[in-house]
């Protein structure tokens, strides 16, 4: 699985900040491997640079083997919360949409995409 993150010029932390994000990632979705070729992390600031409450987005493209592209977006105060926010959700959706190819048991059902 690839991380991709993706910065405006308000953000702060470089390098550092791009390495734990991608680290996280790819900790956080380890189950969904197989699935996941590309996670791509868009971090804004939606006030430019001034402060205000929850001016730090954090947008996750999630690029799934087979199906269409999976997005999620958080906004906090802090990257780091706008960011664990974000995969938290994605985690959820992937939980979701990746669920229902699948029974109980682990076999295919017929909601899986036909090739």
């Amino acid at each position: 699985m690839q991380v991709q993150v993706h910065t405006d010029d308000h953000i702060q932390g470089g390098e550092s900040l791009a390495q734990w994000i991608q680290d996280e990632t790819k900790t956080r979705l380890a189950r969904f491997a197989e699935s996941v070729t590309r996670v791509e992390a868009f971090l804004t600031d939606v006030d430019a640079g001034k402060s205000g409450t929850n001016d730090k987005r954090c947008r996750l493209e999630a690029r799934v083997a087979g199906r269409p592209a999976v997005s999620v977006t958080a906004d906090a105060d802090k990257m780091a919360a706008a960011f664990t926010d974000a995969v938290d959700k994605l985690t959820r959706v992937l939980d979701s949409e990746l669920g229902k190819a699948k029974d109980r048991n682990g076999r295919d059902t017929i909601r899986a995409a036909q090739e």
